[in-house]
């Protein structure tokens, strides 16, 4: 497994734009400095009034594939 740290923040009507279709990813730059493009879906169980803000820890398997995204 692979871990990769990162902050974000995005306000609420950013992230609904996001989500509803105008953007359907979110790029990342790790604290490594790797960018990373997600499905903005992924981040929706972060989602609240203020958006989705904070450091996110995700894991990714040997290949590269996405295991899970917490919030820390």
């Amino acid at each position: 497994m692979k871990h990769y740290l990162f902050s974000l923040s995005i306000s609420y009507q950013s992230f609904i734009a996001h989500y509803s279709g105008a953007a359907s990813h979110v790029q990342v730059i790790t604290q490594e400095g790797l960018r990373i493009r997600l499905p903005a879906s992924h981040f929706r169980q972060f989602l609240n009034q203020s958006g989705v803000k904070g450091q996110f820890r995700l894991t990714t398997d040997q290949k590269n594939k996405f295991v899970k995204l917490e919030q820390l």
